[in-house]
């Protein structure tokens, strides 16, 4: 299975939604820098553009949360454990889909929120760029 990214962002703080940004530099066993949401078993979120065509609006890359937006690659099927490289990077998937807390802006705009059933976390077991256009591919072991 193969996908591409179709965007990167990040947050530099909690609470907000993250911006787009030109590139990652994922680190190993952080995230990406300049993320606030870094760190942890949910270093890097992915969310496949498949996923946000369900939204009733248009969204802007990172505004649900996530880190990289992907395409081609149907996410919400990977297993906990499944591994991706993404250009040089290594992930591994560590969580399927999130709990939300609270009601967020985009759920009251939209009438839905997809990152909690849609969206994939995973950490970095291997750093390096991530940029528009970077060939994802699942890692068989």
């Amino acid at each position: 299975m193969k996908g591409k990214v179709i965007a990167c962002a990040i947050a530099e703080k909690k609470g907000i939604p993250k911006k787009e940004v030109p590139f990652l530099n994922l680190i190993e066993n952080y995230g990406a820098e300049g993320d606030a949401h870094a760190g942890g078993e949910r270093q890097v979120s992915l969310l496949a553009l498949e996923s946000t065509s369900k939204m009733k609006i248009k969204l802007e890359p990172g505004t649900l949360g996530e880190n990289i937006l992907t395409q081609g690659i149907h996410l919400k099927a990977l297993n906990v454990g499944t591994k991706l490289k993404v250009g040089e990077a290594i992930l591994e998937i560590t969580h399927i889909g999130k709990k939300c807390h609270t009601k967020c802006a985009i759920y009251y705009a939209a009438g839905t929120c997809i990152m909690p059933v849609e969206g994939v976390f995973a950490r970095v077991i291997k750093g390096g760029k991530v940029e528009k256009g970077t060939e994802i591919t699942v890692i068989d072991d």
